[in-house]
């Protein structure tokens, strides 16, 4: 009985340095197959979106000369904005009114601010 279990015993670590070489020919072709499939859905995905970028630059293009316009207009009248506030963290979040109107009502909490030149009242 002890030659039996002998015999097999040797016999299973004969065959397993064997099997497990082939599973691991088997894993690292499956390995390579999902690599080269993630590959090729990159690819699809790249062939697919390259026509929305090309749209989206063409766009961009078009727009940076708009947007350049629109920096000279409102680059003064921000910066006027800027000289009549002294730091935004001291104001409360805005209030919008029912007719339109946006009130930014100044923390109570803040401190006493006066603005830069002119001591008077600020034209609303």
């Amino acid at each position: 009985m002890k030659r039996i279990i002998t015999a097999i015993f040797a016999l299973g670590l004969s065959l397993s340095p064997a099997t497990a070489q082939e599973e691991t020919g088997d894993l690292d072709e499956g390995f390579s197959l999902m690599e080269e499939g993630a590959k090729m859905l990159m690819r699809g995905l790249i062939a697919e979106m390259e026509p929305a970028m090309d749209d989206m630059r063409k766009s961009l293009e078009d727009f940076a000369p708009v947007m350049g316009e629109f920096a000279r207009e409102i680059g003064p009248a921000f910066a006027e904005l800027l000289s009549q506030v002294d730091d935004f963290r001291n104001y409360e979040t805005p209030e919008f009114l029912p007719n339109g109107d946006i009130i930014i009502r100044r923390s109570p909490d803040a401190p006493v601010w006066i603005p830069d030149g002119d001591l008077g009242e600020i034209e609303l």
